[in-house]
């Protein structure tokens, strides 16, 4: 009887240091190895509480657990991952001629879009960085820039190229810094934006997968821009914000009546493009007629906290405006001070010359 349990702990013991040997693999990626079949029944009822085996479909017989399969799940929705990129790097674009130019090293321009799409340029190339979708490009007038499934080196080049055709141009640091990345994948069901991952229906026509990333794709570039702005106004700020402090302590602000109406053209002009000039308020009349890429728009947005950045933007603007008015009214009390100081020393001046003249 006592042979009969050594026996038994010794082969339970083997359960126990295979498990642990075919866990260890599963963290790192490797196939699980299969169970040795000498194990008594005992042993695999045992081991079965812990593990739920089954073959994966390799040519070397192993086993796994509902975590591996979620691992491999995973592993393979990875491989099927995309990416789309966005960049603002300038004010605006000549597309015109980045057209030709783009055209002229190889690139195909896609013209399915409807013509209401007026300020955007879909640019096609065969160097995607993944075979699951082609690679595009979206160039938008506004200066800004958005990359679906390209390799890295096409879109360096692409980027060289778009140097020529900037109005404004952005630090590259900067561009570089403010930028959107998010992972897409083709697949089954309606397109939709879920947690962060965009999901293009893969039965669509190749209009409608052109029109669906462009709604993507306008939201990014709404993004990068504002990021573009967000950081110019922490620039300003930055700039002006020793002022209250000297205001304070009753020392001099060093600045001159040119200087304060400097920022107040930058504050009115950073100002101008969020409220009038692009469209981070209202929702682009290419949508009014076309609700489900509206609604991607939409949800894209709100993703991006579009509306939230534009808000916030706007009271730091407000708050930049009240402190340059408060300095121009400062500067504006300084000089008629310093001109009634100047008429009196004037009158002053004349009331000695007729005291001289009745006198002498």
């Amino acid at each position: 009887m006592r042979l009969k349990l050594l026996g038994l702990l010794t082969r339970s013991s083997c359960v126990l240091a295979e498990v642990c040997r075919c866990q260890s693999f599963n963290k790192i990626g490797c196939p699980l190895l299969k169970l040795s079949n000498e194990v008594d029944g005992t042993a695999d009822r045992t081991a079965g509480k812990i593990w739920n085996f089954c073959p994966l479909k390799t040519g070397t017989p192993c086993v796994t657990s509902q975590c591996v399969q979620v691992k491999n799940w995973q592993l393979l929705r990875g491989k099927n991952l995309m990416q789309c990129t966005a960049f603002a790097t300038a004010d605006e674009y000549h597309l015109g001629n980045l057209c030709h130019d783009l055209t002229s090293h190889g690139y195909v321009e896609i013209t399915s879009l409807p013509r209401d799409a007026a300020n955007v340029l879909v640019i096609g190339t065969e160097k995607s960085a993944k075979d699951d979708d082609a690679g595009m490009i979206f160039f938008f007038r506004e200066g800004a820039v958005v990359f679906w499934n390209v390799e890295e080196k096409t879109m360096k080049n692409i980027m060289q190229v778009l140097e020529h055709h900037e109005i404004q141009p952005y630090e590259v640091a900067l561009v570089h810094w403010e930028n959107e990345e998010m992972n897409y994948r083709k697949g089954e069901g309606q397109s939709k934006l879920h947690k962060g991952e965009i999901l293009l229906n893969s039965e669509l026509d190749i209009d409608e997968f052109v029109l669906q990333k462009f709604a993507f794709s306008n939201a990014l570039c709404l993004s990068v821009k504002l990021a573009i702005w967000e950081s110019l106004l922490d620039n300003f700020v930055e700039s002006i914000q020793s002022i209250p402090e000297i205001l304070k302590s009753r020392r001099k602000v060093k600045l001159s009546h040119a200087d304060v109406m400097q920022k107040i053209g930058e504050l009115f002009a950073l100002r101008h493009r969020i409220n009038l000039s692009s469209d981070l308020l209202i929702t682009p009349d290419f949508y009014w007629d076309r609700e489900k890429l509206e609604e991607l728009y939409d949800k894209t947005c709100q993703f991006l906290n579009i509306n939230r950045r534009v808000k916030v933007m706007n009271e730091k603007l407000q708050h930049c405006m009240e402190l340059t008015d408060l300095m121009r009214n400062h500067l504006n009390e300084k000089h008629a001070l310093r001109l009634e100081w100047m008429i009196v020393i004037l009158i002053t001046i004349e009331v000695m010359f007729e005291l001289a003249r009745v006198i002498f």
